[in-house]
């Protein structure tokens, strides 16, 4: 597997890389975004499985970069970062990045993860579906409506933008509405992974969706077992958006 870390600190990388090279794990250095992003170039050799990204960096904030990059590829993004608040989880993770690891991390911990997100995609960076036996028909939920063929989500007619992993939760709790899926479940799902530090990223992604849709009481959590979508029985899905100040 080749990684490219987008890390300032010289030390910080020397000694991250030697320890993924004993795993495997063969690590490209970038020390700044330009650097990241060059890299990244389709002329620069054999394409990498993931990006290990830091976002506190001297040229440019990680979120910019990790936006940049998305604009080019779709290669697996990690962000690593001592910002551990939940908004900035979410940004990160609408910005596109698949995982989040906040520091001080445990470097099995960080394995794991860079394991599971590079697991999770088809070669050259191609996004697994998460079904991918759907039948491509349109799930209407009430005023929700999730085209499956598309990936395409709307409310009330009005498009809501996801990421591809918050596409993918919404899908599949949308095709079996009102049944609760275990968070084991769903990470096995939606991550294809079975390890349980991702649930974490499962409560930013929930998180995530309800504050998107504007519809916080569209995906309820069972308390100790999981989630369900739970389609109201009348009356809007979403309040009115605030007037213009």
């Amino acid at each position: 597997m080749r990684l490219l870390l987008v890390e300032d600190d010289d030390h910080v990388a020397a000694a991250l890389s030697a320890v993924l090279a004993k795993h495997g794990v063969a690590v490209v250095h970038a020390r700044n975004g330009e650097e990241a992003l060059k890299a990244l170039l389709p002329d620069r050799g054999e394409p990498f499985a993931v990006v290990l990204l830091d976002l506190g960096l001297p040229d440019q904030d990680g979120f910019e970069v990790c936006g940049r990059i998305r604009k080019i590829c779709s290669l697996p993004v990690i962000m690593v970062t001592a910002r551990a608040d939940v908004r900035s989880r979410i940004h990160g993770l609408n910005l596109g990045a698949d995982d989040y690891v906040v520091k001080p991390y445990d470097t099995g911990e960080l394995l794991a993860r860079i394991h599971a997100v590079s697991r999770r995609t088809a070669p050259g960076g191609a996004e697994q579906p998460a079904d991918e036996s759907a039948d491509g028909e349109a799930l209407r939920l009430g005023a929700v409506t999730v085209e499956l063929p598309t990936r395409q989500v709307s409310v009330d007619g009005a498009a809501v933008p996801l990421t591809r992993k918050e596409f993918d939760l919404l899908a599949l709790l949308a095709q079996r509405p009102g049944v609760v899926f275990r968070r084991e479940q769903i990470i096995s799902e939606v991550w294809r992974t079975s390890w349980e530090g991702t649930g974490r990223t499962l409560e930013v992604h929930i998180a995530s969706l309800r504050a998107k849709l504007r519809m916080p009481a569209l995906i309820e959590t069972v308390r100790g077992v999981g989630y369900r979508l739970v389609v109201p029985a009348a009356g809007p899905l979403r309040p009115p958006a605030s007037p213009a100040s």
